[in-house]
């Protein structure tokens, strides 16, 4: 640990010399001087954690030595000594912002107890500062990558959005970024002090929502052992980001309508209601005008959500963004991962550009941390990109991939029959390139979680 470097300011030699002992002994850097005008030199190199002066100096005084050093760092800390029978002048440099004081006969003991407790509170000062440079930074609005004009124009609209308070949807299939982006919008917005909070409607069972959203009340059911908030308590004053919200139970789209508008709600098995304020952004990889048309949603919230729409466009409809944001991951991952800088090699970015990324930002951003990982030089290669749309040359006499196919039995039953084998290949493929993470494979096969668990149990897929 750096010594805590002291200014010790006294004018007689004896007991500065006694000082400087026992600090050095605590293990501190003791500088000394022996009026104002040499603290002050000091001072102004920034090399003091703490002084320590004596009220009375030959030239100027202790009260000129703090208003110096608050001057040029208001928390560094000072103690000020005095003589006995001077306590007013102690009490007097304290309302001017020293620390605290000593009277003499200095006892070291003392001194000690005085030095280590200020260069505590120094320490968590600092902390506390270091602690709210990185929550802003987390607050700030996230980096987004892109030069695309649709790109462009998502950004204008997400800076129109953000200075209102309305209701935003997000429309973009899976892996585009709409949390980004929803998390964004709140920190451009006036909300971005509150709290963002945020739940996939689609990964939590229908039991479940609506307590995750409402919260519960005491006695509630059976393990409800105490009062719980829901995520719209949570969100209070803040923005409340529903992801996949094409996947919420009918049951509860009134429900959600009604806190929408009423700004009000009970939390479950609760009659008192709860107020809150919060702004609601929804997200959705599906169509929910569809969705309203097969009545799976109800038409009032639909139009409550989409009262400022924004389309996040795939991937492969920004090509030129692709060599960006692999640039920007390569660089990102090699500093997480502690790896020397890497390059992408000439044909690996053909390779990027030429893959069409159904699983869109987060895929290239998974193939690019594996790459990064599998890459033993300083160049990253085709091969450490391990992409799937490579297909092998075609053989013409090869038998074709439909002689195999049992066409018995009436054209229904032979149309579901294939349905169901291509089915399972591409569940089982997805599940390959998620690695075997079901969630991600729901995501890139664009349904929710439970129909991916149906499937799999109905093609016996472990």
């Amino acid at each position: 640990m750096t010594p805590a470097r002291i200014l010790l300011v006294e004018d007689k030699d004896s007991l500065r010399t006694m000082l400087r002992h026992a600090l050095e002994r605590q293990g501190h850097a003791v500088l000394e001087a022996r009026d104002q005008p040499e603290a002050l030199r000091f001072l102004q190199q920034g090399q003091a954690d703490l002084v320590l002066s004596d009220l009375r100096l030959p030239a100027g005084d202790g009260f000129g030595v703090l208003r110096a050093a608050k001057e040029i760092d208001t928390d560094t800390p000072v103690i000020v000594m005095t003589a006995y029978g001077s306590i007013e002048d102690a009490v007097a440099a304290m309302k001017e912002g020293a620390l605290d004081f000593l009277a003499k006969p200095i006892d070291p003991d003392h001194l000690l107890l005085l030095v280590t407790r200020a260069l505590e509170q120094r320490r968590i000062v600092t902390e506390n500062l270091l602690l709210k440079e990185e929550l802003a930074v987390r607050r700030g609005a996230p980096q987004l990558v892109g030069e695309d004009p649709s790109l462009r124009k998502l950004f204008a609209s997400l800076q129109r959005a953000a200075t209102t308070d309305t209701t935003v949807l997000l429309e973009g299939e899976s892996g585009t970024g709409k949390e980004l982006f929803a998390r964004s919008l709140h920190a451009l917005s006036q909300r971005s002090d509150g709290p963002f909070v945020a739940i996939n409607c689609a990964a939590i069972p229908e039991t479940l929502l609506e307590t995750e959203l409402f919260g519960h009340e005491k006695g509630a059911f059976t393990g409800a052992h105490a009062r719980k908030p829901g995520k719209f308590e949570l969100a209070h004053h803040g923005t409340l980001f529903l992801d996949e919200i094409g996947d919420l139970p009918m049951s509860l789209q009134a429900k959600i309508l009604r806190a929408l508008e009423e700004k009000r709600f009970e939390r479950v098995g609760g009659t008192a209601s709860v107020q809150v304020d919060v702004r609601l952004v929804a997200a959705t990889n599906k169509g929910l005008r569809a969705a309203v048309a097969a009545k799976r949603f109800r038409e009032d919230l639909f139009f409550r959500l989409s009262v400022f729409p924004i389309t996040v466009p795939p991937l492969r409809d920004r090509p030129g963004d692709i060599p960006l944001l692999a640039r920007y991951f390569v660089d990102r991952f090699c500093r997480d991962l502690k790896k020397r800088p890497l390059v992408l090699s000439a044909p690996a970015q053909e390779q990027l550009q030429s893959y069409r990324w159904p699983g869109n930002v987060r895929e290239l951003q998974n193939c690019i941390e594996r790459a990064v990982i599998l890459a033993e030089g300083d160049t990253i290669l085709p091969r450490h990109l391990n992409l799937s749309f490579a297909e092998p040359p075609v053989d013409e006499n090869a038998p074709s991939a439909w002689a195999h196919v049992d066409l018995s039995g009436s054209l229904t039953e032979v149309t579901r029959r294939v349905t169901a084998e291509i089915e399972k290949l591409k569940i089982e493929e997805t599940l390959r390139e998620a690695g075997g993470n079901k969630g991600r494979a729901a995501e890139l096969l664009q349904v929710s979680y439970k129909t991916l668990l149906a499937k799999l149990r109905e093609h016996g897929i472990e």
